[in-house]
């Protein structure tokens, strides 16, 4: 690393949670910047777009922080590891906190801060096409979660998924569902998409935690339905034990930077179930793929048919 980025010579700190990446925080002396390791591809596109997005964001002079890439010694955004071939790449350090379990006051500013990046997204243009797919390419997306596929793990599941037939039925259904409403979607205003806004990808001030004072983790960021983050988000509250009063703060703070259109609005319950799905199909590949071992996929199973249920 100190060869790549000579003026950070120091300690590594690894930080905990995140499904993707290996995060580390690197101290050298008083300052502190962020190391990130791609785990689960090896594609310098996909990754070449994301920062092109972060660096023309970084110019946009928002009121909020987005990660910046620090330049290697040779001008890049990233290396490629020796050993393993995977992608690694360092970032500003972002002052800030994430917010406690089951914390609602941010919403409202969560929700002005997406308007005011979506706002944002949609005057970038990149000059390098998107590599992810939008949402509901959700076939093209995820090919080795056929219609077969994922039938065969209802059918007849592994002896590991066995005890969440009910749930793996329930997601499985969901899918069948969801896949045949996708293509009257495509009609909706695009703009590129954070894709994955949530609480795990957002920093609170640490003295006022109503204030959100950053948006992480554009790693899916891509050319979608502009509706989409407002959905992803969404997806996310319906299992808060306050959901209607936080769903009301959010759309207090988001309507006050952008206005849906009635069609868009009305795509809302679809595109809510359609991330849920995307996450299952994500999840799916990663254990088929042996990414992951079977425990997380198992925890995801549960998690996603209670929210699914929840809908």
């Amino acid at each position: 690393m100190s060869q790549v980025w000579p003026e950070w010579k120091g300690t590594l700190r690894k930080r905990s949670g995140g499904w993707n990446n290996t995060t580390y925080f690197v101290e050298s002396g008083e300052r502190r910047a962020v190391l990130r390791i791609y785990d689960t591809h090896k594609d310098r596109n996909k990754i070449e777009f994301e920062h092109t997005v972060l660096l023309k964001l970084a110019a946009a002079g928002l009121p909020f922080s987005t990660p910046l890439p620090i330049r290697t010694a040779s001008g890049e955004t990233l290396v490629q590891l020796e050993e393993s071939g995977k992608f690694a790449c360092l970032f500003v350090y972002i002052e800030g906190q994430s917010p406690s379990g089951q914390a609602a006051d941010y919403y409202e500013s969560f929700g002005e801060a997406a308007g005011i990046l979506s706002a944002a997204l949609a005057e970038i243009d990149t000059g390098i096409p998107s590599v992810y797919r939008p949402y509901y390419e959700l076939r093209t997306s995820y090919p080795l979660c056929t219609r077969e596929a994922l039938h065969g793990l209802v059918t007849d599941p592994p002896e590991s998924l066995k005890e969440l037939l009910p749930e793996l039925t329930l997601l499985v259904d969901a899918y069948d569902n969801v896949a045949d409403s996708l293509e009257q979607l495509q009609s909706l205003p695009h703009q590129l998409v954070h894709g994955d806004l949530n609480a795990s990808n957002l920093l609170v001030d640490g003295a006022d935690t109503a204030r959100v004072t950053a948006l992480l983790d554009f790693e899916f960021c891509t050319r979608d339905l502009r509706v989409m983050d407002a959905a992803v988000i969404l997806s996310a509250l319906l299992s808060h034990e306050d959901s209607e009063r936080i769903i009301r703060d959010f759309w207090r703070g988001y309507n006050r930077r952008v206005t849906l259109t009635p069609e868009e609005l009305a795509a809302i319950p679809v595109l809510m179930l359609l991330r849920k799905i995307d996450v299952f199909l994500h999840f799916a590949t990663r254990y088929w793929e042996g990414t992951d071992e079977v425990n997380v996929l198992q925890q995801q199973v549960r998690e996603l048919a209670a929210e699914v249920a929840a809908m």
